[in-house]
């Protein structure tokens, strides 16, 4: 089975009929449930009050599901809109269940005045749906005010931003994007734990390092590294060695002065020189390829989430001549 990032835009593959699908697989339903425990335990969120936290890749609501059950408040956002239908649906359907059962509560006080304590308590179970959802895509940042979110969980959702789909779609930019907005609306010391598929390890890699540029510490936890099938990749990330990009800096030139700061070597720090756009590299008269325009060709293909080969000292190098 092909991967479903390599059919198209997550909008397009993710339809009413898979949304349905995906929403009443038993199977789907219980590695969702498992992923988020995993991600709420690698949180280590507080026990004593309910935590705020953002959902991106929410889908059909199953993470919010769990995140409800554990007593916090969560915002879901997604680019299905069918996905986030079920999510909808999911939710009024909780809160008329809890609106129904409170009118059933209050009419029954009349009658049984004698109930005990433990009827009580399981009327006041049936609570309305703490989440709420919002359709975006999360490549092109998130749209929320600095500092709103105690914590932040993804499902099966950052590898999507590893594929184009357009020319304009840039793997790196968009990973920049998200990573460098995530960092705006977590609070101080707040975590993320991001869940992901990556199809190779260069994906992983430069999932990371967009991360890790932005200003996040942290790094990828894998369970069940042996296991082929059951082998889940998580980036958790934290605030406890980031850098603070001074106001009225932000997006992705603060993410830059972070790494300057952290002492990461920052390349193409610039796009623009004496106001004037550089341009790529030429080739030779002849129509030979020089080592300049090699390596900048397969920068571009690296920039794409494209397999290339590494930089040696042989590349582009000039071969012997034949004899």
């Amino acid at each position: 089975m092909s991967r479903p990032e390599l059919t198209g835009h997550a909008s397009l593959f993710y339809n009413a009929r898979e949304a349905r699908k995906y929403d009443s697989s038993s199977r789907m339903v219980g590695i969702q449930r498992e992923i988020t425990e995993r991600a709420i335990e690698l949180l280590k969120l507080p026990n004593d009050r309910p935590s705020f936290i953002l959902d991106v890749g929410c889908g059909s609501g199953l993470s919010g599901q769990v995140l409800e059950e554990h007593g916090h408040v969560w915002v879901g956002c997604d680019v299905s809109r069918d996905m986030l239908n079920m999510a909808n649906e999911r939710i009024d359907g909780k809160r008329e269940a809890a609106v129904s059962t409170n009118k059933d509560s209050d009419n029954d006080e009349d009658e049984m005045e004698d109930d005990s304590s433990e009827d009580e308590e399981e009327n006041n179970n049936e609570e309305p749906s703490t989440g709420d959802l919002l359709h975006h895509d999360m490549g092109t940042g998130l749209p929320f005010r600095p500092a709103s979110f105690d914590a932040c969980i993804s499902i099966s959702a950052l590898q999507w931003l590893c594929y184009s789909n357009t020319k304009e779609q840039i793997p790196k930019r968009r990973l920049m994007r998200f990573f460098s907005s995530l960092y705006q609306v977590l609070r101080r010391g707040a975590r993320a734990v991001l869940q992901f598929y990556p199809e190779t390890s260069e994906h992983a890699i430069l999932i990371s390092e967009c991360a890790a540029r932005v200003g996040f510490a942290g790094g990828i936890v894998v369970d069940y590294p042996n296991s082929t099938k059951a082998k889940k990749h998580y980036l958790v990330l934290s605030f406890e060695r980031a850098y603070k990009a001074p106001e009225g800096l932000t997006g992705v030139e603060g993410a830059l002065l972070n790494q300057e700061r952290a002492g990461v070597k920052v390349a193409d720090k610039d796009p623009r020189k004496n106001g004037k756009k550089q341009r790529a590299p030429k080739k030779k008269k002849g129509g030979g390829k020089t080592k300049e325009w090699i390596l900048h060709k397969k920068e571009t293909q690296r920039k794409k989430g494209k397999d290339t080969r590494e930089d040696t000292k042989y590349t582009g190098r000039k071969r012997p001549t034949r004899f």
